[in-house]
């Protein structure tokens, strides 16, 4: 079942959100994506969160408080790599779209107020794009594996990064205790 990750400074709007992706059918190509769906008004917090837990797909209002949308999707980015990406906001800032595009590589901007339908709709494509990239990634490893190209190891590596984002970045002290990463801790 995807999860999806909902950021937005306004409790009203993940709300309204929230009830919208528990009434509407999220399909494309055929497939209905049943979701998990997990929301924040904090975007430290959910940083915080995306450490520890894998998400397919994040949706961020670009203008928040403390941290903008763009930041956020940027350090998101570097946690979970492989999850869609796409930026809610009320605002028409071509400079700030220009550098979510580049920066944090997004996927949709969505204006607010949004149309119910379109949102859906991007959210369940955004989510099947991703499964055939994923499709795609796990073929194109299969082959180098077979080719010699790829170790056994770097393969089932990929795989789990796959599945579980952030699973192999674990830090091993020398007496084999796993060592937590203080830079990750300390994030403010």
């Amino acid at each position: 079942m995807p999860r999806i990750l909902i950021v937005d400074d306004e409790a009203n709007i993940l709300k309204s959100l929230r009830r919208l992706l528990a009434m509407t059918p999220c399909t494309a190509g055929g497939k209905i994506f049943p979701l998990t769906v997990d929301t924040f008004e904090d975007p430290a917090e959910a940083l915080e969160n995306a450490f520890g837990t894998p998400y397919h797909l994040v949706l961020s209002d670009y203008r928040m408080p403390g941290m903008d949308g763009v930041a956020f999707l940027k350090e998101f980015r570097e946690l979970q790599p492989n999850a869609a990406r796409l930026i809610l906001s009320g605002y028409a800032d071509l400079n700030g779209l220009i550098a979510a595009i580049n920066e944090a590589g997004i996927l949709r901007f969505i204006a607010k107020p949004w149309n119910d339908y379109e949102l859906v709709t991007t959210i369940a494509q955004a989510l099947a794009l991703q499964e055939l990239q994923n499709e795609t990634q796990s073929i194109a490893d299969e082959a180098r594996l077979k080719q010699g190209r790829l170790s056994p190891e770097d393969f089932e590596r990929q795989r789990l990064e796959a599945l579980e984002p952030g699973i192999t970045r674990v830090h091993w002290g020398p007496d084999g205790s796993v060592m937590l990463d203080p830079d990750a801790l300390n994030k403010d």
